[in-house]
């Protein structure tokens, strides 16, 4: 008689895993089910799977004690800061709100909304290819606007673009390269009254190269040639300007005494203006400035509590402030204290 284990279904029966233990109360009580998921996930909008929080505001006040005038603005950055939202007025001694803008800008598209005039300006980017963009302009009451498209060339540092008003206008071609850059536009030239235009082709470029120890450029639009010299280093700085044909020449002369301390000199050969400006700081917060003017025949003197260049994101209390006498040559009776507070708030 054959042994019943030895059969395929005994053989089937043995090898199996054995079933799981029943879950123990403990077990069910500890580990209770997952949520369901309350929204959908998304690869190609990751914000989509993060929960929607309210975004920061960040509110930037200035105030110039010359023209009495408050600037605000308030923004915040949307879809996980893929754009901005921002809405900027003013605000006069009569406190009413002037001058009130809106804008969305994002990577590839910008629009800027101007309530008082119901305008609308659209600014777009967008990269075809790694070496092609495409660039848009449009105002919107004034159906005007620009297309360029800019293509970057085998060599690196050179790149080709093309531009033309829209809907009416001469197109644009500007050369790109590592020296400089030449733009090339038919443009209509001739008397109004006569009704008789002339058709010509207009140069504008500029050009740099290293010379000695300094950078000479020469930069050619609207049919003036102006050649600049820059020289550098650590303690003095020394730039001639002439413009042709005006034969209108200028330099400027820097000297820094010490790192805290920069005095600066302008002169104009053909007017014999000049003015000068010196310049101390401490630290990176505070910065005095004093200078005088001849052309306008004004000194001044300010203090800066605060990066002057800076944001003021990166300044003690987010907040900027600027003292500055003016004293009049000819009347100092009439001199003028002023002074400018610029303040943000993270709410």
């Amino acid at each position: 008689m054959a042994d019943p284990s030895s059969s395929p279904q005994s053989l089937t029966l043995s090898t199996s895993p054995p079933p799981p233990p029943p879950p123990t109360l403990q077990s069910t009580t500890s580990e209770p089910p997952p949520p369901p998921p309350t929204h959908r996930s998304s690869s190609l909008f990751p914000f989509l799977n993060k929960p929607l929080n309210r975004p920061k505001l960040r509110v930037t006040s200035e105030f110039d004690s010359d023209s009495l005038l408050f600037l605000n603005k308030v923004s915040c950055k949307l879809f996980d800061n893929l754009a901005k939202l921002k809405l900027s007025f003013q605000n006069n001694s009569q406190r009413e709100v002037t001058q009130p803008q809106v804008s969305l800008t994002s990577k590839y598209l910008s629009v800027l909304y101007d309530v008082e005039e119901k305008n609308t300006f659209i600014k777009s980017t967008v990269d075809v290819s790694p070496r092609l963009q495409l660039r848009a302009l449009h105002n919107v009451n004034a159906q005007q606007g620009e297309v360029a498209m800019e293509a970057n060339l085998a060599e690196p540092g050179y790149s080709l673009e093309l531009s033309s008003p829209v809907p009416i206008g001469y197109p644009r071609a500007t050369l790109k390269f590592p020296l400089g850059e030449v733009s090339i536009q038919e443009r209509e030239e001739g008397e109004e009254e006569e009704e008789k235009y002339k058709r010509m082709l207009s140069v504008n470029g500029i050009l740099k190269r290293q010379v000695m120890d300094g950078v000479c450029s020469a930069l050619y639009t609207d049919e003036e040639l102006r050649l600049r010299y820059a020289y550098k280093d650590e303690a003095l700085s020394f730039i001639p300007t002439i413009s042709l044909p005006s034969n209108a020449a200028s330099f400027a002369f820097k000297r820094r005494f010490s790192p805290s301390d920069k005095l600066s000199y302008w002169y104009k050969f053909d007017s014999n203006m000049w003015s000068a400006v010196y310049k101390r700081t401490y630290g990176k917060d505070y910065k005095f400035k004093a200078g005088y003017d001849s052309e306008v025949r004004l000194g001044w003197a300010s203090l800066w509590v605060g990066d002057e260049a800076g944001k003021v994101k990166t300044t003690p209390m987010k907040m900027k402030v600027q003292f500055m006498l003016q004293v009049p040559q000819d009347d100092i009776k009439t001199s003028v204290l002023m002074f400018r507070v610029k303040k943000r708030w993270d709410i």
